[in-house]
C-alpha cells in the first residue's frame, strides 16, 4: 500500500494565528470566550473548550462584560466588536489577515461608488462578516443569481475565500457580460487555491483519496467535490475512527488531503495509522472492523454520500449499503438533503446483501415499522392506553394507524352504543386499548369501548343534577337530541330543547353542534341522564315581562279569536288576551265581529299577572271615548187641576174608579199630543 500526503495539507497560515491567538488568550485568563467556534473543526474546538475557552453566540454577546472575547477566524460583524468592546471586555481579533485586507478593499471601492457583490454561501459568517462592512451588497451563489443582475454599472465582485476557482469565475464572467464598468477580485485565499489544486492533481494519480476534515468545514466539503471529479473513490473523514480499512484494503495508492481548519495532530493520526501497519496487521484490523451482517438484520452506520434519490452509507462490512426513495420514511422522502448529512450515524434495515450493483440494499423505513411494533407489543403486554388517528372505513369497523402502523377498530369495539355511521369518525383521533398485537401477521386489533367502559364510572361520580355541562350533539330523532358528554350520551327531549314550539329537533341543532345543557336528572342504574337546553334560557314571558310594563303600547298579532275576547301574540312563546269589551267604545257581541286572525294590532298593557302569567291588553284605551248625542229638552204642559171629593167614608165605587181612570187616561193622551206639537 502506497500512501501519499497532499503537498498542501492542513492549517494554512491564517487559521495557525487564530488558533495560536486563542491559546494565548488562556495564558493569563482562567476563563475566556471564543465568539463563536475558533475554526470549524469540532477537535480543536473541543480541545479549547476543555481549557476555559466558551464558545457563545452573537445574541449572548451582550451579556458578557469584564472579559476576554476571542474572535473566530471567519470574522464578526464591525458593530459586534465595538460592542464587545463597550462592555469593558478585553478584544482579542482572531479574523483571518486575507479577510481583513478584504474587508479594507471592500469599502474603498464603495467609496469610489462601486456597488459590492459577494459570491459565496449566505449562511457562512465569513460572508455574513463580511457583509457588513459593505453599506449596500448583494450575496449572490450560484450562475443563476448572477442572471438577474443586469443592466447595471459600477459593480465590485468579490468571493468567498474558500470558493472553487471555477465555480467564482464562470459566476464573474456573467456579471461582467451583463453589466457595465465591473471590477473583478479573485479573493480566493491562496491556501485554499494551494490545496484545491493539490487535490485536483494527486486525485488524478492515486486509487482512492481520504479527505480529512469537520464535516460542516466549507473549504473541505471543497475538496471533496473536487476529489470526487477525478478520483472513483473517495471517502470523507473526521479523525483517525472514521477510517474505513476494509474497504482501503483493495487500494494500491491512496493519497490523503486535509483542509485548512484541519489540525496536524490529526492528519498525523491517520497517516501513522495507514502507515504502520504490516500486510498481517492490516489485514487482521480488517478483519476485526468488518462487521457480519446479514438480512433482516438492524445495523448502524454513517452517512457517506446525500443525493436527492438515495443515501450511501458506510455499515463497515466490504461494501457500503444505499437507500432508496421507496425505502425512506414519509418524511425523509420529501427532501432527502435535509434529513441526512454526511457523517450522521443512522440505524438502518439489511433488506439484502446485494442489490445486483455491488451494494447492500438498506432501508430506514423498515426500521422504524420494526421499532413500532416493538413498541406496541411492550404497550400491549403493559396494558397501556395508546393514541391512533381514525384513517378510514368498511362494513366491519375502522381502520386506523398507530406509531405509522395500519390497525383495525371492530364495529363492536367503535363505543358503548350501537354506531351506524362510520364515515363521520374519519379524521379523529382516539385514545385505545390493544386487543391483540401479531408482528409476523402484521395485524393489530384495537378497541375503543373498553377505554370508554374505563372511564365511565369516573365520569357517572363527577355528575350530579342541576349542573350546567358542554356536549356535543351526535344524533337526531323526532323525540330528541342525543348528546356526548365526555363518553357518556344524554337525551335532550325536543319539549326541553326551546321555549318556543317546535316540530322537530332538527329545525334548531346539527349534528356536531357543541352546546350547553342542564343536567335534569341522572339515572346510573339505567345508564340514563335527561338533559335540558331551554331550561338555561330565559322565559320568553318573564322576558316580555322584564322589558315591557303596564300603560305601555304595544303591537301584536292576532292569533286566537273566542266569544269572551282575542288573544294576541306580542312576540314568540308570549301572548296577550284584549277581553271582548276592550275591543271597542262601542257594544261588540263577539271578537270575530271586529278582528279577524292575523291582524296586526296596537294595544295597550292593562295588566300583566307574572304568578298566572297573563297580560291583559285593550285597543279601546288607545282611542278617545265618543261623546253622547244630546237630549231634547221637554216641554211643560199645564195640566188643570183636579179635585176629587171624598166620600165620607174615604173609599170608591166601581162607579168612581172607572170615571177617574177615564179621566186620566183623557189628560195623558192631552199631553201627549201638546208635546208632539
Amino acid at each position: 500500500m502506497n500512501i501519499i500526503i497532499a503537498e498542501n495539507s492542513g492549517f494554512c497560515n491564517g487559521v495557525k494565528l487564530s488558533v495560536k491567538k486563542a491559546y494565548e488568550s488562556l495564558k493569563n485568563n482562567k476563563d475566556a470566550y471564543s465568539l463563536g467556534p475558533i475554526v470549524h473543526n469540532p477537535q480543536q474546538v473541543k480541545e479549547l473548550e476543555d481549557l476555559g475557552l466558551s464558545v457563545i453566540s452573537e445574541k449572548e454577546v451582550s451579556d458578557i462584560k469584564d472579559s476576554t472575547i476571542v474572535t473566530r477566524a471567519h470574522g464578526v460583524k464591525e458593530e459586534v466588536k465595538k460592542d464587545i468592546v463597550n462592555n469593558n471586555n478585553i478584544l482579542i481579533d482572531a479574523t483571518c489577515p486575507v479577510l481583513l485586507n478584504i474587508y479594507k478593499t471592500i469599502q474603498n471601492y464603495e467609496k469610489k461608488g462601486y456597488k459590492v457583490i459577494i459570491v459565496g454561501d449566505c449562511n457562512h459568517p465569513e460572508i455574513i462578516a463580511m457583509a457588513s462592512f459593505a453599506n449596500n451588497s448583494i450575496i449572490i451563489n450560484d450562475e443563476k443569481q448572477a442572471k438577474n443582475i443586469m443592466n447595471a454599472s459600477k459593480l465590485f465582485v468579490v468571493s468567498q475565500t474558500t470558493n472553487r476557482f471555477e465555480h467564482f469565475n464562470n459566476i464573474a464572467k456573467i456579471i461582467e457580460e451583463n453589466n457595465k464598468d465591473v471590477v473583478v477580485k479573485n479573493t480566493i485565499c491562496n491556501a485554499t487555491k494551494d490545496r484545491q489544486k493539490s487535490c485536483k492533481d494527486l486525485s488524478k494519480r492515486v486509487d482512492c483519496m481520504i479527505v480529512v476534515g469537520g464535516f460542516n468545514s466549507s473549504n473541505t466539503n471543497k475538496l471533496y467535490q473536487i476529489a470526487n471529479t477525478y478520483c472513483k473513490n473517495v471517502f470523507r473523514i473526521e479523525t483517525v475512527k472514521d477510517l474505513p480499512l476494509q474497504k482501503l484494503s483493495k487500494f494500491y495508492t491512496i493519497g490523503i488531503i486535509a483542509g485548512a481548519s484541519t489540525p496536524d495532530k490529526i492528519i498525523e493520526e491517520v497517516v501513522s495509522r495507514m502507515d504502520n501497519l504490516t500486510n498481517e496487521e492490516f489485514m487482521n484490523s480488517i478483519e476485526d472492523s468488518m462487521k457480519k451482517i446479514y438480512p433482516r438484520d438492524i445495523v448502524k452506520g454513517s452517512v457517506i454520500n446525500v443525493k436527492d434519490d438515495e443515501i450511501f452509507v458506510d455499515i463497515q462490512y466490504r461494501a457500503d449499503g444505499i437507500v432508496k426513495l421507496d425505502e425512506m420514511t414519509d418524511e425523509q422522502k420529501e427532501d432527502p438533503k435535509a434529513h441526512f448529512n454526511v457523517g450522521d450515524e443512522v440505524d438502518v434495515y439489511v433488506i439484502k446483501l446485494d442489490d445486483g450493483e455491488g451494494n447492500v440494499s438498506l432501508s430506514t423505513r423498515r426500521v422504524e415499522g420494526m421499532k413500532n411494533w416493538q413498541k406496541l407489543l411492550e404497550e400491549f403486554d403493559n396494558n397501556e392506553t395508546i393514541e391512533a388517528k381514525i384513517t378510514g372505513y368498511n362494513k366491519g369497523g375502522l381502520t386506523c394507524q398507530v406509531h405509522g402502523i395500519n390497525g383495525f377498530i371492530p364495529a363492536s369495539h367503535i363505543a358503548t352504543y350501537y354506531v351506524k355511521n362510520f364515515k363521520k369518525f374519519v379524521g379523529e383521533t382516539w385514545q385505545l386499548q390493544i386487543l391483540s398485537v401479531d408482528e409476523r401477521k402484521r395485524r393489530l386489533v384495537l378497541s375503543r369501548k373498553d377505554v370508554i367502559e374505563e372511564k365511565l364510572e369516573e365520569q357517572w361520580d363527577k355528575l350530579e343534577e342541576g349542573q350546567d355541562i358542554t356536549g356535543k350533539v351526535a344524533r337526531l330523532t323526532d323525540f330528541g337530541a342525543f348528546v356526548e358528554i365526555g363518553d357518556l350520551d344524554g337525551l335532550l327531549h325536543v319539549s326541553d330543547i326551546s321555549w318556543n314550539r317546535i316540530s322537530k329537533p332538527s329545525d334548531v341543532l346539527n349534528v356536531g353542534d357543541e352546546i350547553e345543557v342542564k343536567i335534569l336528572k341522572l339515572n346510573k342504574e339505567k345508564n340514563r341522564i335527561s338533559l335540558g337546553l331551554k331550561q338555561l334560557q330565559e322565559r320568553p314571558f318573564e322576558k316580555y315581562c322584564n322589558e315591557h310594563e303596564i300603560g305601555e303600547t304595544v303591537k301584536g298579532k292576532v292569533v286566537n279569536l273566542l266569544n269572551f275576547g282575542a288573544f294576541v301574540e306580542l312576540a314568540e312563546g308570549v301572548e296577550g288576551l284584549i277581553h271582548v269589551s276592550e275591543i271597542s267604545w262601542l257594544h261588540v257581541e263577539k271578537p270575530s265581529d271586529e278582528l279577524n286572525i292575523g291582524d296586526e294590532v296596537e294595544v295597550k298593557i292593562l295588566s300583566i299577572d307574572k304568578e298566572e302569567q297573563r297580560i291583559g291588553l285593550s285597543i279601546k284605551a288607545l282611542k278617545p271615548e265618543p261623546k253622547r248625542p244630546e237630549r231634547k229638552p221637554r216641554k211643560k204642559v199645564n195640566r188643570p187641576k183636579r179635585t176629587v171629593e171624598k166620600k165620607q167614608d174615604d173609599s170608591f165605587g166601581d162607579e168612581d174608579l172607572h170615571n177617574n181612570l177615564g179621566l186620566f187616561i183623557e189628560q195623558q193622551l192631552e199631553a201627549n199630543k201638546n208635546e208632539e206639537e
